[in-house]
């Protein structure tokens, strides 16, 4: 048995662990995944000459084993690929490549070559996977994530939480609705299990080679729940914008602050011509955007809590959006509460009522400190009677 880490002290691997593959080959590295489940790291990294390091909680530390040598990396890295995947990695100096434990976690690898030597860095991909509560994201999202067809985004830079957040909602969906969920992910991030939808999760660079090769064939595949990663492009987006139009529900992330940003950086990845067609899309099919900021949590056993703003489509939203409002989307989202919508000053307020967010770092990321400071002292800003129109 492996001894316990101490706090911020360097993390133990059990040198004698040895496990075997179904044909029997020793697989070397199990033993550093197993730390990495064992430890809740989220990441692993091995470099020729340093003992290897894993991410705790945000944080890389080294571990007690001893440094590797370039040889003893490169092979525990083809311990795990094919011939062809070998013969990729000696052409190309870098491969994607995954391993799953028996009835553990599995592991996104990513072998690169470094200096002449040869380094690997790992990815765990969770099995658990947190609800709603266990994220402290209002209910509302369990209904956005029930709806037939449609567009749901997730915004927010990254390190926001996003992949979390659609993760939960996928798994309320396979808890409900008998349906097949296709996801297309760089990388996946959670592993779901079939319970009432089946579930298939593509992984650019292992499943697929690229993004626009799985979208050409994503609606052969009968999805009626679809996640395509992060939109990057006119293509991608397209494709989602397509599949929402023909019945399927698409999730999809953005890097943008607010709704109304979203709104602009879509837009933004079509040509000037184009942009007209794309808004008129956008206001039909449009089902949800949740932006999301984390925040340093105040209780010791939570790392970290969503701040989010929700918004969902209803005639207003789409008048805004076919009208070219879109930086009046807030006031719509702000008039709007009552129906399940939020915005970012009142999510701070609610995370501070509950004692989950310190006051000083809710004023560091209030897009209107004095809005938030007048609600503290329950002081009403006037805008919960808007219900939109000029």
């Amino acid at each position: 048995m492996a001894e316990q880490a101490k706090p911020n002290g360097r993390q133990p691997i059990d040198e004698h662990d040895q496990h075997w593959d179904r044909h029997g080959h020793n697989i070397q590295l199990e033993k550093y995944f197993r730390a990495v489940s064992k430890q809740d790291a989220s990441d692993l990294h091995l470099k020729a000459g340093s003992p290897p390091h894993i991410r705790v909680k945000g944080e890389l530390r080294p571990t007690k084993s001893e440094p590797l040598s370039g040889d003893d990396i490169e092979q525990m890295a083809r311990e795990l690929m094919t011939e062809k995947q070998q013969a990729y990695f000696d052409e190309h100096g870098s491969i994607d490549v995954a391993h799953e434990l028996t009835d553990g976690d599995r592991f996104r690898i990513n072998v690169f070559r470094q200096r002449g030597e040869t380094s690997i860095s790992v990815r765990r991909v969770e099995r658990k996977i947190p609800q709603f509560d266990d994220l402290h994201l209002p209910e509302i999202l369990g209904k956005v994530a029930l709806e037939n067809q449609g567009l749901v985004l997730l915004a927010g830079p990254t390190g926001s939480g996003k992949s979390t957040t659609i993760a939960s909602m996928l798994q309320h969906i396979n808890s409900i609705r008998r349906c097949h969920i296709v996801t297309v992910e760089d990388p996946i991030e959670f592993i779901h299990t079939d319970n009432k939808a089946l579930v298939n999760q593509r992984e650019i660079g292992i499943d697929v080679p690229t993004f626009e090769s799985a979208l050409k064939y994503l609606m052969r595949e009968d999805p009626d729940v679809v996640l395509i990663g992060e939109m990057r492009d006119a293509e991608t987006f397209q494709a989602a914008l397509q599949a929402s139009e023909t019945g399927h529900l698409v999730f999809g992330t953005v890097h943008a602050s607010s709704a109304a940003q979203t709104i602009g950086r879509i837009l933004d990845l079509f040509s000037s011509e184009s942009r007209d067609l794309i808004r008129q899309s956008l206001a039909f099919n449009l089902k949800s955007i949740v932006c999301q900021k984390l925040l340093p949590a105040l209780p010791k056993e939570i790392d970290r809590v969503p701040a989010v703003e929700i918004l969902i489509s209803n005639p207003s939203v789409r008048q805004f959006l076919m009208e070219k409002r879109d930086q009046e989307l807030n006031d719509v989202i702000a008039g709007h509460e009552r129906e399940g919508m939020i915005t970012f000053t009142t999510s701070l307020l609610k995370l501070i009522d509950q004692e989950l967010v310190d006051p000083r770092v809710a004023y560091e990321v209030a897009p209107n400190v004095d809005e938030l400071k007048m609600r503290m002292r329950g002081i009403s800003t006037g805008q919960v009677g808007f219900t939109g129109g000029r």
